[in-house]
């Protein structure tokens, strides 16, 4: 029997973790936790985190593509970390390129007309991925703008992107990264950390209202599904029966030809009458049966 709309709701709802971007923005709005984690891939200490959006759209131009970040926060400093939950690879390459498209979408939002470019923040792209995307095992991959020739060499513009490897094996990272890993990889919660982690995203799913914001997104989702799958069906369907035309009416003119064929007509003649080009109407001719072979008894 299949499940009403409320009860497919509903069990999304239960399956949901830490992996799911709906619970991990709001996990993340525990500024603690947030705080914390930054320390933890940085190995840094921050005063206080500030939100200047629960979720930072940057649109900027009509002819741009617009970016929603999903954790945006700044410090004390007016570094700014943008965090991402990454759950899917996507094509080669499209990962590494997003965060060079966000970076430059943080930039313009930040900068303004008329400010000098040493005024440009501090900037971390946090791409927190449930797979393992360059295939190292690393847990941690930390990229900067360095020179070629001299790789100890810093560019010095202050964009750091990182990617961090649910899977990952090798890399030192302390107690607490260790266990946020293993638990975003859905192993067993392990460690201090892991465990408020846990009993957060526990928190976060018995609100009524985080619930209610829930179920209106996967209603929306589910519609706008409905809606692609009937459009697709729709557009199917018209493109089966115009090439179902098609193919009727080029049957059609073959048959012509054939027949014009075996009454010996002149392939010009046919070519005019049919629209068939010669060399279509030679391959025709070699495939056609001799005379008197369609009633030869086998």
């Amino acid at each position: 029997m299949a499940l009403s709309f409320e009860e497919r709701a509903n069990r999304a709802w239960e399956e949901l973790s830490i992996q799911d971007n709906f619970i991990f923005l709001r996990v993340m709005q525990n500024k603690d936790l947030c705080k914390r984690l930054i320390e933890r891939i940085l190995h840094i200490k921050i005063r206080d985190l500030s939100y200047p959006h629960t979720e930072k759209t940057i649109d900027l131009r009509l002819d741009s593509k617009a970016v929603r970040l999903d954790v945006y926060v700044e410090d004390e400093a007016g570094t700014v970390y943008n965090i991402e939950m990454q759950t899917a690879k996507g094509a080669d390459g499209a990962l590494a390129k997003r965060t060079r498209y966000y970076q430059a979408m943080i930039d313009m939002d930040l900068i303004g007309k008329g400010v000098y470019y040493d005024q440009l923040r501090q900037t971390y792209i946090i791409f927190v991925c449930t797979f393992d995307l360059f295939g190292l095992e690393q847990r941690i991959y930390t990229f900067r703008n360095t020179c070629v020739e001299m790789p100890t060499l810093e560019l010095g513009d202050g964009a750091t992107k990182i990617f961090l490897n649910a899977k990952g094996l090798k890399g030192a990272v302390d107690a607490d990264l260790e266990g946020f890993l293993r638990y975003v990889d859905g192993r067993a919660v392990q460690g201090n950390f892991a465990e408020e982690l846990a009993k957060e995203v526990e928190r976060v799913k018995v609100q009524k209202e985080a619930r209610r914001e829930y179920m209106t997104l996967y209603m929306q989702y589910q519609q706008y599904h409905r809606d692609g799958l009937e459009a697709g069906r729709r557009e199917g369907l018209l493109e089966g029966r115009l090439e179902g035309r098609l193919e009727g009416r080029r049957e059609g003119v073959l048959d012509m030809a054939r027949s014009l064929l075996a009454l010996n007509v002149p392939i010009d003649v046919i070519e005019q009458s049919s629209g068939m080009t010669r060399a279509e109407i030679l391959a025709l001719q070699e495939t056609a049966p001799e005379q008197g072979e369609t009633d030869r008894v086998i």
